[in-house]
Parts: structure tokens; sequence; C-alpha cells
């Protein structure tokens, strides 16, 4: 197996049971690494910036992984996050560097009702 889906899948398992600590993923992630929130225009840059994020954080999500794929330096994790009752669909892009996270774009979207007209189409 990839060794860098091995590091996704210890990161975000999906049985759903998130397994590390702030301190764990610090150690997976690249000096100069970057997490970027299109939505809400936020840039984390440097990992050390994402640990003390994550060690503020007040209400984490629990996080249901959906599917993962990609190959070598690029991955796409596809997740449903549960804020207290608000959800969430994530699309998380993934790059690695030398075996270590470098950067992450997440892209958050609320579910929202089909539209009648699409339901033939629909399994």
């Amino acid at each position: 197996m990839d060794r860098n889906r091995e590091v996704l899948e210890r990161l975000w398992p999906t049985d759903g049971k998130l397994a590390l600590s702030a301190e764990a993923e610090h150690e997976m992630r690249t000096e100069d690494y970057v997490l970027e929130m299109p939505q809400s225009g936020e840039c984390i840059v440097g990992r050390d910036k994402m640990r003390a994020m994550q060690r503020e954080y007040p209400n984490p999500p629990s996080i249901q992984i959906l599917r993962i794929t990609g190959a070598g330096d690029h991955f796409v994790v596809l997740g449903r996050s549960d804020y207290g009752g608000e959800i969430f669909y994530v699309a998380n892009v993934v790059e690695f560097s030398n075996g270590r996270i470098s950067r992450e774009t997440r892209i958050y979207g609320s579910p929202f009702p089909a539209p009648a007209w699409r339901a033939g189409f629909v399994d």
C-alpha cells in the first residue's frame, strides 16, 4: 500500500474513530505546512500554528470518512462532519512532500434537498 495513503488512514480512519492527537498529527506535517479553507478565507501556515489551533479548538466535530482516493503525493479525502447537529460534507485535497502532509485545502458544503426534476436519474 502507498505510504502516503497509510498516513491518511492513520490520520482519518474510515471506522469513524479519530485516534490521533494534535501532537501526533504535528509529526505527520511538514514544517512549512499550509491549510487553506476557501469558504472562510483562512490560511494557516506552519505546522506549529496548526497544532496551536487544534489545541484551542473549542468543540471539535465528529468526522465520518466516506472515501480516500488518490496516489503518490495527491489525495482527496471525502468526509461528513457533525458540529453538534450542524452537518457539513468536506472535500479535503491533500498534498504530500517527502512522506509528510505539506498542504491541505478543505472545502465545506452543507447538505441540501435534491430537486424533484432529478429524481428519475437517481438510484
